[in-house]
């Protein structure tokens, strides 16, 4: 079964940081990333691009209205996705503990939704 990771944060939580303090907590990143993709379990991992270039896209009067998003009605935003490939819920659970929106970043109010997928490859 595969597995979609949202790794989450708080725009506003981030803005209360130092520099110093940002980058302290984002250096730590790259090995709880690498221990992650260790497992084998992990057939896709990224950071999402500055929110600056995101689009939302939503259905209005029959078309589709694109603004400037990420403004879908939330207080956190995803900042990273992975997929992993678990055999079981607890497996999939156990790697992505690993991430480090699930160990690190409380300051920054970091978190991981963990989603079963139903996935289909297109031919």
């Amino acid at each position: 079964m595969k597995y979609l990771g949202l790794a989450y944060f708080t725009p506003e939580k981030f803005a209360a940081m130092t520099p110093d303090e940002i980058k302290a907590l984002v250096s730590q990143c790259p090995a709880l990333d690498e221990k992650m993709r260790a497992t084998g379990k992990v057939v896709v991992s990224a950071s999402l691009g500055d929110l600056e270039n995101w689009k939302t896209l939503r259905p209005l009067g029959g078309t589709t209205r694109v603004t400037d998003g990420p403004y879908t009605e939330a207080k956190e935003v995803v900042g990273g996705m992975f997929i992993i490939e678990a055999a079981s819920p607890d497996e999939a659970v156990r790697i992505a503990s690993m991430h480090p929106a699930a160990t690190l970043g409380e300051e920054g109010g970091w978190a991981v939704e963990l989603i079963p997928l139903d996935f289909y490859l297109a031919p």
